[in-house]
């Protein structure tokens, strides 16, 4: 076991050094959750020491007030829009629900992909369906849409969180503006990573998480368009323009900030590279693998990687304990052993959509991080691997089919 060194002191309270905690050394789950940025953890340290109350009046109080709202104007502008429409929210599941919240009356829409904070809101809303490449079918959209019955509220995310395809924002847009419909649009897993003008796409509401920028858990926000309905879920106080009751996370706000301030989407790109790479020599070591969505637009850092017969909580306990944290999943539904809703939605069955594994790179993602791991992989499908025939005897025939489907279009 790794020595764990005494606590150290900062700004008088005693911290744990995280350099000696028992955590895998090469961390490659960003889709779960962004390491810290050193620019949050900075302006959070800071924020910490401050003791006043955003909504008091006096000058410890105007200080706090000052910097949520600075950084509402770094998160606004990472998102180029009026920083007013911002609503600080606990997380990006409250963002979510607070949207919801606001269909009212109209039929709520939503993708057969969706997280689950959407899909469990709204169990009885109706599901479009993707096509095999985890892409929403626009076709479908429209009848459905245009079959609500009276204007509708859409709610679909931006990229999928499993897989990171990129769902097409800008004609769902003007199918839903067609409509007359509402569109509220997770965008917890683009921001940061693609350079959209959201003030050009004009969804009504918009979800932004901190943690999947770098900035810290617990903290999100709703951009709510002016003029569409808002109908708060915490009632209480005036705080956030009387739209989300409770005294604001100052020290998670401002990390929030700080992290938006420090994104750069063209950087985030140079992770398709390293992606591309790791997914080649993955695919010359196990030809059977299949990359989920690998044929759509993806972000550049994500891989949903399929082996027929190596069930996903398998390998991802194995690179645990070799020292690589990839996910199994869905981060939300760690604990569940059960086959993914997004590849079944994309017409995979449970014994294959329980062999996948998500890598997912990010802002601290070396070159060498990501060749150490295809060594790892490597060597753990070849220890355990049976000839790839024989993995895929026990698969039903429709997995047999996606897989074979699958690997054509990948040629």
């Amino acid at each position: 076991m790794r020595q764990v060194r005494p606590p150290t002191l900062l700004n008088g309270l005693t911290v744990p050094s995280n350099r000696f905690t028992l955590m895998p050394s090469i961390y490659l789950d960003h889709n779960g959750t962004c390491p810290p940025r050193p620019e949050a953890v900075a302006a959070m340290v800071a924020a910490l020491s401050l003791p006043g109350n955003p909504s008091s009046v006096h000058a410890q109080g105007r200080e706090a007030r000052r910097r949520v709202e600075v950084a509402r104007r770094q998160v606004a502008a990472l998102l180029n829009l009026p920083p007013a429409t911002l609503i600080f929210t606990g997380s990006g599941t409250e963002a979510n629900a607070l949207a919801l919240a606001s269909a009212g009356e109209r039929p709520v829409i939503t993708s057969a992909i969706e997280h689950a904070s959407v899909l469990e809101a709204t169990p009885g809303a109706g599901r479009c369906p993707v096509n095999p490449d985890g892409v929403v079918d626009l076709g479908a959209l429209d009848t459905m849409l245009g079959n609500a019955g009276r204007p509708a509220f859409l709610s679909l995310m931006a990229v999928n969180n499993e897989t990171g395809v990129i769902q097409p924002v800008a004609e769902v847009a003007t199918l839903v503006r067609r409509h007359g419909a509402l569109f509220h649009c997770d965008a917890s897993q683009a921001v940061g990573r693609l350079a959209w003008d959201w003030a050009a796409l004009a969804p009504d509401y918009l979800t932004v998480s901190a943690h999947k920028i770098g900035g810290p858990q617990g903290v999100g926000a709703l951009a709510v368009r002016d003029g569409a309905p808002l109908a708060p879920i915490l009632r209480g106080g005036g705080q956030e323009r009387r739209r989300r009751a409770g005294t604001e996370n100052v020290a998670g706000i401002v990390g929030f900030g700080a992290a938006a301030a420090a994104c750069d989407a063209g950087a985030f790109n140079r992770l398709a590279v390293l992606r591309d790479g790791l997914e080649a020599r993955l695919r010359a070591a196990a030809p059977e693998l299949v990359v989920a969505g690998a044929r759509a637009e993806r972000v550049a850092n994500t891989s949903c990687l399929v082996t027929p017969g190596w069930r996903g909580e398998t390998q991802v306990m194995a690179l645990d304990l070799a020292g690589y944290a990839v996910s199994s999943g869905s981060a939300c539904s760690s604990g569940k052993v059960a086959a993914s809703h997004v590849l079944a939605a994309m017409g995979m069955g449970p014994d294959l959509a329980g062999c996948a594994i998500r890598v997912s790179l990010g802002w601290s993602t070396t070159e060498d991080e990501v060749h150490q791991f295809a060594d790892a992989w490597t060597a753990l499908h070849g220890r355990r691997a049976p000839a790839p025939a024989a993995q895929q005897a026990h698969l039903s025939p429709q997995d047999r089919q996606s897989v074979i489907s699958q690997t054509v279009r990948q040629q």
